[in-house]
């Protein structure tokens, strides 16, 4: 897996699967978190998400109040968005 970061974005390559990565991920996000209120989390080409990312998402959203859009590259990860009625709380969207 590779993060890229830019100015409110985050860009994951390759497969979201171990703790290693949600650390990666998570310490990417909370890099930005201070500084912006908006973040886009671009995700080409995973099939998955590990529960410790769905319930940080979840609490960024929910108890911070970041507004976090989620651009999937993968169908079946929309698949597992939609399967656990997350797509409207990530502003998940097929990209």
């Amino acid at each position: 897996m590779n993060i890229e970061t830019s100015s409110g974005t985050v860009t994951i390559n390759g497969n979201i699967k171990s703790i290693g990565d949600f650390q990666a991920i998570k310490n990417a996000i909370d890099g930005m978190v201070s500084n912006h209120k908006s973040i886009t989390i671009n995700i080409v080409d995973s099939i998955s998400l590990t529960s410790s990312i769905i319930g940080y998402l979840n609490k960024l959203i929910l108890k911070d109040g970041i507004n976090i859009q989620l651009n999937v590259g993968n169908y079946l990860l929309m698949d597992l968005i939609n399967d656990l009625n997350l797509s409207s709380t990530f502003k998940a969207k097929k990209v």
